[in-house]
């Protein structure tokens, strides 16, 4: 059954090129952009009209800004705990942050709750008492972080059905209050690195019937992958809604996803967030608007017909699904397009090595949303020296995809066992998108 499903979305990526509309040459459709220099995710949506594209430029500007300590003629509100000072800071050039804690700003990030007690919104994670929902490591001038964090990395050998070996690395946290004191065992954690913010417009247009269809929660077909969608509280529409945005899908729309970074990475807060509008709902729109409106990279030229045949035959299009379409939305550009961003947007277990034990809404400790893969080949351009999964544990590809289990073990275990040129051609094929 998987190979059925793999090979059903692949069927459909064949007959969007022969309708003209090739995913070689337009994986965001109509808002695609012929680049692939380091610059490749920083560049506005083809098909921005004159005003969207007078927006999307002063949202630009939202997403630079640097905040500091208030009070301040300009961008006031840091702190008192953060942990970096804009949103660039996280996200050089629009792509992914790197897995460090740094005095300077760290671009990593630690989730905390507890197993029991009462949430802030409806279903969210239970807040710690003194800490909330995510550790700070830096404080403005005089008051002191939360937390200091330590990162280390462990390392594991293991070798390919060839014998070629290969060794991956597990990272490993030390949690200590100011004063030296571990954190309490109790607390759940979830380290995290930032994803890259290309592209979230077409993810959002997505309409949630299309989600909803995707899901098999109980697994009726008995193909083993079981995805389903997160269900978050929309802040501004009172209600559970679908979640799409963050690692385990835990935000609805890109508005509260801005919303929330704002507060709980720079403790800049907002209507929406804290109460205080330290940023107003005019910036956070405009934040919102900028990353919904950034353009997706036209795929590498070159024929590697071979590993997108492998990438179906060896399942990874059950989860990463090649083709979207958006249905109507605010913004022209993005509206009834069809694209590649070979992802679902549904949780998945996968597996006991990259659980985090956290819950996040619905989703549990072993459930993560499929991430897209459109722009992989260029993870490295845009930032040297980056690394994959939601800790940046996988320092290539090739290690992000033998530390997928539960779900995914089958297909991991394709791709480990499969010959020597056939892993390669799977490797060619991503390092295209």
């Amino acid at each position: 059954m998987i190979a059925q499903r793999a090979a059903l979305a692949l069927a459909a990526l064949a007959a969007l090129a022969a309708c003209g509309d090739d995913p070689t040459t337009a994986p965001g459709g109509d808002t695609t952009v012929r680049d692939r220099t380091s610059n490749a995710y920083s560049l506005p949506a083809a098909n921005l009209g004159d005003d969207e594209l007078a927006r999307h430029l002063a949202g630009d500007v939202a997403f630079e800004a640097t905040f500091v300590r208030g009070p301040a003629p300009v961008n006031p509100g840091l702190g008192p705990l953060y942990n970096h000072n804009a949103c660039a800071a996280c996200h050089g050039k629009d792509g992914r942050g790197l897995p460090q804690f740094a005095p300077s700003g760290s671009q990593a990030l630690v989730r905390v709750s507890l197993a029991d007690g009462a949430p802030e919104l409806p279903g969210a994670p239970v807040p710690v008492p003194g800490l909330g929902g995510q550790l700070q490591d830096h404080g403005v001038f005089g008051v002191p972080a939360e937390v200091a964090i330590e990162l280390t990395w462990t390392e594991r050998a293991g070798a390919y059905g060839d014998g070629a070996p290969y060794t991956l690395r597990a990272p490993a946290l030390a949690l200590r209050h100011p004063d030296g004191r571990a954190l309490d065992p109790a607390i759940l954690t979830s380290f995290r690195q930032a994803p890259a913010v290309f592209g979230l417009g077409l993810l959002e247009a997505i309409p949630d019937a299309a989600l909803e269809a995707a899901a098999d929660p109980d697994d009726r077909d008995g193909d083993g992958i079981s995805g389903r969608p997160n269900r978050v509280w929309d802040v501004d529409a009172g209600a559970v809604r679908v979640g799409r945005f963050g690692h385990k899908a835990g935000n609805p729309s890109l508005v509260q996803q801005a919303a929330a970074a704002y507060a709980n990475d720079m403790g800049v807060t907002s209507r929406r967030f804290g109460g205080e509008a330290e940023v107003d709902d005019a910036t956070v729109a405009l934040t919102a608007f900028y990353t919904a409106t950034l353009g997706v990279p036209a795929r590498a030229p070159g024929d590697v017909a071979d590993g997108e045949a492998r990438f179906g035959e060896f399942g990874c299009a059950a989860c990463h699904t090649p083709t979207q379409a958006s249905g109507p939305h605010a913004i022209a550009a993005l509206a009834d397009q069809q694209f590649q961003p070979y992802t679902d947007l549904l949780l998945h277990d996968l597996g006991p090595d990259l659980a985090d034990g956290r819950p996040e809404y619905q989703a549990d400790g072993r459930e993560w949303r499929t991430p897209p893969l459109w722009g992989l080949g260029l993870v490295a351009t845009v930032l040297p020296g980056a690394s994959y999964l939601h800790d940046g544990r996988a320092r290539t590809v090739a290690e992000a995809i033998l530390w997928h289990g539960g779900e995914a073990e089958a297909s991991r275990e394709r791709f480990r066992t499969a010959p020597a040129d056939q892993r390669a051609a799977l490797l060619r094929f991503l390092s295209a998108l």
